[in-house]
């Protein structure tokens, strides 16, 4: 009788264990968001960094999460004159593009998930840039400790009107794409 208290109570301890929620904070040293933008004959690319994230998984599924970026950290690879590099990173800090003194940080905060099936889940949440917010979704994949997605952004949705057709006419071979990548990588501790 006392073999069989001792492993109900274990059984418990168990089930209650997995019952718990579990927050992962986000290593922002060892995670990296690359970004890709495209315009008509060519397309610059670079990276932003978080600032902080962390969400929590209950059950296999994510069930929280909310992520801070800096957008005063964004830079670009593809231009390698430090003069232009610098013109572009100028340009997309400015009024035409981000509004980085006035916005410093962009936000996610996840509103749902599907489970984990084969490390692979749906993500929904709310993305705000510029105090706009957007609901979006993506996949998300899950190795170790390690997650990555890729996150496609139409930034017309949040004033970013620069270049944008869905703004002005007749841009011709001067337009920019409104869909940007964000390519995510993210370590957990």
């Amino acid at each position: 009788m006392k073999t069989t208290n001792t492993i109900f109570a274990l059984l418990l301890i168990l089930f209650g264990f997995s019952a718990q929620a579990q927050e992962l904070k986000v290593n922002t040293s060892e995670s990296s968001i690359a970004w890709l933008a495209k315009k008509i004959g060519g397309q610059h690319e670079g990276f932003i960094s978080l600032k902080s994230g962390s969400f929590e998984i209950k059950n296999d599924k994510i069930v929280s999460g909310s992520f801070i970026i800096d957008m005063h950290s964004i830079t670009c690879t593809d231009i390698s004159n430090e003069e232009y590099n610098g013109k572009l990173i100028g340009h997309l800090n400015s009024d035409d593009f981000f509004s980085v003194d006035k916005y410093p940080t962009a936000q996610f905060v996840v509103t749902s998930a599907t489970k984990f099936n084969n490390g692979k889940a749906k993500i929904t949440g709310k993305l705000t840039i510029k105090d706009k917010t957007e609901e979006i979704s993506f996949d998300i994949t899950q190795n170790g400790n390690a997650y990555t997605a890729t996150i496609p952004v139409d930034r017309s949705k949040f004033d970013v009107c620069y270049g944008s057709n869905s703004f002005f006419d007749n841009l011709g071979d001067k337009a920019i794409e409104d869909i940007f990548t964000l390519n995510l990588n993210l370590k957990v501790n």
